[in-house]
């Protein structure tokens, strides 16, 4: 069997084998790298979402009661501290977790 171009099938695997030689190999993480990695992006996801949210408060209190920009700044240094609280608590039952987990 031969392809539009005259090729047979055998010509088409060796081109083909050769290809995937020629790439680099990607990096695969391993499940502990994988789980890292997923409970960083929740610890600052946790993070920006409680800024976020606050600032918003902050944001409909000024819009409210004329008073722009103060409850907005007030809210959002209140977040941010909200927020490192939180991703610290995070953190610490996270590691609490993976010590148990490997009996340490």
């Amino acid at each position: 069997m031969t392809d539009g171009r005259g090729n047979d099938g055998d010509e088409l695997d060796r081109r083909i084998a050769a290809a995937k030689q020629a790439r680099p190999t990607r990096h695969v993480a391993s499940h502990s790298e994988a789980a890292g990695e997923s409970k960083g992006w929740a610890v600052g996801i946790e993070f920006v979402g409680t800024v976020l949210v606050s600032t918003f408060i902050g944001w409909l209190i000024d819009s409210w009661a004329g008073s722009e920009p103060w409850a907005m700044i007030v809210f959002l240094l209140l977040g941010f501290a909200a927020g490192l609280r939180r991703a610290m608590v995070t953190s610490q039952q996270i590691d609490k977790t993976d010590n148990n987990k490997h009996g340490h």
